[in-house]
Order: structure tokens, then C-alpha cells, then sequence
């Protein structure tokens, strides 16, 4: 698809935490928390009633210490998008990157992503100083706090940004699986109506964090710098390091008489396998994964973002308070859009969605060759003007086009290992947008597009639209069914800002 113009993506969180079967390798059943997590509800439950904000509530839930902790573990990540535009500059104007290098350096921050099943694994099974949810946010506020520190004060190197932006990225990830897995844990036995409630909750408190930061990200940088803007966001993880205080949570006794928590390496490499094995066998069947295939191919194409911020910043002039703005209009954006989706389109099947946006995606998508040629000015539109017009409507046909992904994604997790399986899923098209940009990268580099020079620009950005209708011959491999109006995943589907 088509992307709005806007900074090259640091991050790809592509997935949403707040499906009801996303906790990212925690199954429900799991023997591995049934026991001790079982008592940590009915302890959750009834432990708040000395609590300041007990008898709280907010989108309808209790603001219980865990449910708080849960929120503000979303509102930084939400907010951590913070430093996605000093990151851009930083690598463009600092570094002196090409566009291509920049796209790849950019690339890093997805890795972390794409394993983020082995992240649940850890967690469960191997206890941290006797907490399975606690310590490992904590570890992973301070991992975030140490690596955007580095980026402020020492990083002066391109190999040095891309060890950062890793880091950072893990520990965004890491702690994303954990708070999945204590809101899985929380939604369990609860009403549809709580788990909607505490879905929303998430999605708020994220998409809040998102526009905040989406509003201070371009004028910190003009009027501070890069390297302000990440000493700032470096403080932010310890936020979640801060709340993991109040998850109430049992602590777990080593014990040799606990079979089903297992202390040992041995132990952990065992039931690892098991949970690979159940993730094989699921994923061979044919109704898994052809429609898998199909969602990496349609995520795998080749994307211009980071030639474009190349080009709207040192062509066109465009400066970071601008591009800020323009982030907080695709913020606002990406909400029309769920809305546009739950209102509209959640009942249409899901192959005649993919049809239908790709197309008016990949139309709407070559608007960018306007900008590029200054055909824009002609008919008297600014390139500012233009610029947030085009972003704008974009981003709300984007965000409902990627709505079904996570209904599909969710539809087609097998009873019993839903969540595992979920979070693979969405590892693998994490890995075809991080494919897709390292083919973007490649293509910018093949048709000579450096930071100064941009003469085949409007030759990548058409070869990128047009190839995100490549995949639409293979909609045969997408269910027929049209989505459930009464299911749970279809009605409660929302997602985290891209």
C-alpha cells in the first residue's frame, strides 16, 4: 500500500495487541500460568480496595493498580513516537545518509518484532527475580532508557544509530508481549462488554501517547534538536519501569515439587519446542497458510517513504515542526479510519476490501508524482497544503484497509493455541514490511536517488504503487466468508498506531 508522505517507519508494530486472542505466546490454557495467574486475579480482583482510584472508572473499567499499570505501559508506547522524526533528521542531517542507507538503518527497528513469540516464551517460562510480568517490564523500561540515552549523548556513527534504534525497538516489543499477556490474563472470564472496555482502554491510552507526541515531535526538533528530542524520549521508558510496580502479581518460589514451572534451561528449551511444534502444525494447514502467503506478498511490496522525506525536506523545505504537524493530522487520521472500517465496512468480505482499497490505494498513492513534478501549484494547492490533504485522506483509506488484516489474522487462529499462533502470524508480516523496505531501499539505490538528487523520484514512487497491485491475482487464497457482524473479533478489532 501506499503511504502517506511522512517520516520512513522506525518501527513495525504491525500488530494489535488488544485482539482478544493477541497475547503473543501466552495460550490461554497455558499449564505454565494457569496456576500461579489464576490466583493473581482473584487477587487483582479483590487487592484494590485501599487503592486511591478504586470505584474509578475509565472507558468502563475499574482503575485498579494493574489495569492503571496496563494503560501507562500503552501510553508510552504511544508516545515513544516521539523520536521517530529526530530519527530521520538525525540520520539525514547529522549522519549524512543517503535515502537508501537511511531506509535500511530504519529497517532495524523491525527486527525485533518478528520474534516476538520467543519474547512470550521467555516470560512465561523463565521467572525474572520470581516475576513473570514485573521484572521484564522493568528490564525492558530500562533497556529503552539505556539505549535512547546512548543516541543523545555518544552515538556519532551510522553502525552505532542502528544498534540504538535495535535496542530501543526489543524493548518496546518485549514489554508489548508482557502487557498483552497481563490483558489477556485480566480479559479472561470477563464479560464481551469488559473485554471491549479494556481493549479500549489500551487503544485510548496508546493512541493518546500517539497524538501528543505526534504534536511536540517536529517543534522539540526545531527548536532543540535531535539530540534533546532523544534524551526526552529516553525518560519516557522509565515510565514503564516505574508503573511495573503496581502489577500485582504472586511471586514464584523455586520449587521442586512445581513440575509446571519450569526453572531450568532444559526445561525451557523443551517447552519451546513443544510450542514450535503446535506452531508447525497449525501453520501447515492449507486454510493458514495460503492465506498467510497472501498477507506477506501484500506487505512485501516495495515502499518509497524514505525518498520521499528526502525529498519534502531538502527540495521542497519542509521542516520538522511542519512534518510534525503533518504526523498529528495522520494520527487523527488513523482513527477515522478504524472508525470508517467499524462503521462501514467490518461486514463486507474480506477479499472485495482488498480489491477495492488496493486499487483506490495505488490511485490515490500516485497524488505523490503531483508534489514531485509541482503539478500541485498549477491549480493553486501549496505543496504544504497538498501535502496534509494528501496525507490525510491516505491515511484513513490505509488504516481501514489494514483493519481486515487483523480480522483475517485473528479468524484464523486454531482453539487452543490462538494466541501463539496470532503473534506468528503477525511476526511474518512484520517481515514483509521489513522486506518491502528493504526493497524500497534497494530500488532508490538502482535509480541514483541521493539526498540532493531526486530525478528518477517520480519513477520509484509509480513502480511502488502500481506494485502493490501485484498480489490482488492471489485473493483466491483469502477465505470467501464474509466476517462475522456478531463476532468478537470483528466487532472489538482496534490497533495500535503504525
Amino acid at each position: 500500500m501506499s503511504q502517506p508522505v511522512s517520516i520512513p517507519t522506525t518501527g513495525s508494530d504491525l500488530d494489535d495487541p488488544t485482539l482478544p486472542c493477541s497475547n503473543n505466546g501466552v495460550e490461554e490454557e497455558d499449564p505454565l500460568i494457569s496456576g500461579v495467574d489464576g490466583e493473581l486475579s482473584s487477587d487483582s480482583n479483590n487487592g484494590d480496595s485501599g487503592y486511591w482510584l478504586s470505584g474509578v472508572k475509565f472507558f468502563g473499567v475499574d482503575l485498579t493498580p494493574d489495569n492503571v499499570a496496563v494503560a501507562m505501559v500503552y501510553f508510552v508506547q504511544g508516545v515513544l513516537e516521539l523520536a521517530k522524526l529526530a530519527v530521520s533528521f538525525y540520520l539525514k542531517d547529522d549522519l549524512h545518509l543517503d535515502p537508501a542507507e537511511s531506509a535500511v538503518i530504519s529497517g532495524f527497528a523491525a527486527l525485533p518484532w518478528l520474534i516476538k513469540p520467543l519474547y512470550g516464551f521467555i516470560s512465561d517460562s523463565v521467572p525474572l527475580f520470581g516475576y513473570r510480568r514485573r521484572s521484564y517490564l522493568i528490564l525492558s523500561g530500562l533497556l529503552g532508557a539505556f539505549s535512547w540515552s546512548f543516541m543523545a549523548i555518544l552515538v556519532n556513527s551510522k553502525y552505532g544509530a542502528a544498534m540504538c534504534i535495535l535496542l530501543g525497538s526489543l524493548s518496546v516489543a518485549f514489554s508489548d508481549v508482557v502487557v498483552d499477556s497481563m490483558v489477556v490474563e485480566r480479559a479472561r472470564g470477563e464479560s464481551p462488554s469488559m473485554s471491549g472496555s479494556l481493549q479500549s482502554l489500551c487503544w485510548g491510552s496508546s493512541a493518546f501517547g500517539g497524538i501528543v507526541s505526534s504534536y511536540f515531535s517536529g517543534s522539540l526538533v526545531d527548536s532543540y534538536g535531535v539530540r534533546f528530542v532523544f534524551g526526552v524520549t529516553a525518560l519516557l521508558p522509565l515510565m514503564t519501569a516505574a508503573v511495573a510496580v503496581l502489577v500485582e502479581e504472586k511471586r514464584v518460589y523455586a520449587s521442586l515439587n512445581e513440575p509446571n514451572l519450569p526453572k531450568t534451561g532444559l526445561s525451557f528449551l523443551e517447552t519451546s519446542k513443544q510450542h514450535i511444534f503446535n506452531i508447525w502444525t497449525a501453520i501447515r494447514q492449507p486454510n493458514i497458510y495460503l492465506p498467510t502467503l497472501f498477507l506477506f506478498l501484500w506487505q512485501a511490496t516495495p515502499q518509497s517513504d524514505s525518498a520521499m522525506f528526502f525529498f519534502v525536506t531538502n527540495k521542497l523545505g519542509f521542516t520538522a515542526e511542519f512534518l510534525g504537524r503533518v504526523k498529528l493530522v495522520t494520527s487523527v487520521a488513523s482513527l477515522i479510519g478504524v472508525g470508517l472500517y467499524n462503521g462501514f465496512l467490518k461486514n463486507v468480505a474480506l477479499r472485495k476490501i482488498f480489491l477495492i482499497m488496493s486499487i483506490v490505494g495505488s490511485a490515490l498513492g500516485m497524488t505523490q508524482v503531483f508534489l514531485i513534478t509541482g503539478l500541485n501549484r498549477k491549480f493553486g494547492i501549496s505543496d504544504g497544503w497538498f501535502t496534509i490533504g494528501d496525507s490525510l485522506i491516505i491515511t484513513v483509506l490505509g488504516q481501514a484497509s489494514f483493519m481486515p488484516v487483523l480480522v483475517l489474522a485473528a479468524r484464523l487462529c486454531p482453539e487452543g493455541m490462538e494466541a501463539t499462533l496470532f503473534a506468528t502470524l503477525m511476526s511474518v508480516f512484520n517481515g514483509g514490511n521489513l522486506l518491502g523496505g528493504l526493497i524500497g531501499a534497494a530500488l532508490t539505490q538502482l535509480f541514483g536517488i541521493t539526498k540532493d538528487r531526486f530525478n528518477n523520484l517520480t519513477t520509484l514512487v509509480i513502480i511502488c504503487n502500481l506494485s502493490s497491485l501485484l498480489p490482488l491475482p492471489l485473493l483466491g487464497l483469502l477465505p470467501e466468508e464474509t466476517p462475522d457482524p456478531t463476532s468478537k473479533q470483528s466487532s472489538d478489532v482496534e490497533m495500535k498506531p503504525i
